[in-house]
């Protein structure tokens, strides 16, 4: 398969075997297992005054989990790639929305490679419109809060897009951001927080000191929700860690601190579909962001 080839140890042993060895096209009705779904787009970051690029993050991402070692225990599919080719955001978007929801329905846990943070709104369309979803809670690590209000949509409108649709659809929804960045958010979207009951950790308050504490604050924040949409834009990084990304954070949440939130998230049992966003390869220095965005995806699906 494209972009999916590799180091092999053994043929035959299937102890030392790679992602790409394993990983194959998924077909309707599969068994279920782990399905890839890329979303090929940085319209909505172009929209938002961005660095563009990320539209061509998940080629990278691929290329950098092929190699990484077989750890889980169910089926590995790549979904392909939706593309925002011309310019037209919402409906790549509803497509995207669209696979998801039928990913869902045969009983895959969807993994979303982005591609800029507009692919947010899209993932939770696809939540939203499955079957059984409850009361949805996303969980969002992220230095930006995403709440712009805008006429059209961008990659800073996602999760105001997401409440929105909720409250006309009569969907039960909880909003909680981790990593938020006092630098990177205007005082009116602080006010869009309380407007909208989201629920924050600021970057300099989530340490490893404190992150017992913090932890189980947002087990209290998940307590709730039927359905739990995990999404991690890989601008919460420090730049040092995450350079490839359309708005570089200075400061940043380490990894040492953010792989506990998200290892309770999905200790809970409840998270239906994840994604990663914001994975620019153009500003990407030595592949650094697109390993660890792999490396966390590693840790998801096990």
């Amino acid at each position: 398969m494209k972009n999916w080839h590799g180091r092999i140890d053994d043929e035959a042993d299937p102890e030392t075997f790679r992602w790409h060895q394993v990983v194959r096209p998924v077909e309707r009705h599969a068994e279920p297992g782990i399905a890839l779904l890329g979303f090929a787009s940085d319209e909505g970051v172009r929209r938002n005054q961005g660095r563009t690029g990320a539209a061509q993050g998940p080629t990278a991402l691929r290329q950098a989990l092929a190699n990484l070692p077989v750890a889980h225990s169910r089926p590995l599919y790549d979904a392909g790639d939706i593309a925002c080719t011309d310019g037209d955001l919402e409906s790549a978007q509803q497509r995207y929305a669209d696979r998801m929801t039928e990913l869902l329905a045969d009983g895959h846990f969807p993994v979303g490679m982005g591609g800029g943070h507009e692919i947010a709104f899209a993932s939770y369309l696809g939540l939203a419109n499955s079957r059984d979803a409850g009361r949805i809670a996303i969980v969002n690590l992220d230095a930006h809060f995403d709440l712009r209000d805008s006429p059209v949509a961008t990659s800073g409108t996602p999760f105001r897009q997401a409440i929105q649709h909720a409250e006309k659809h009569g969907i039960a929804l909880d909003y909680v951001c981790l990593g938020v960045s006092n630098a990177s958010n205007t005082r009116r979207l602080f006010h869009t927080t309380r407007e909208t009951g989201t629920r924050f950790l600021m970057d300099q308050d989530m340490t490893l000191a404190n992150s017992d504490a913090q932890v189980e604050r947002l087990l209290q924040w998940l307590q709730p929700a039927d359905s739990i949409y995990l999404t991690i834009c890989l601008d919460v990084l420090p730049h040092a860690v995450a350079p490839g990304v359309s708005a570089a954070n200075p400061r940043g949440v380490a990894m040492e601190v953010l792989e506990p939130f998200i290892a309770a998230t999905l200790g809970t049992g409840r998270v239906k579909i994840c994604d990663i966003a914001e994975l620019c390869p153009p500003l990407d220095r030595d592949n650094a962001t697109a390993r660890v965005a792999a490396r966390l995806i590693h840790g998801l699906v096990q």
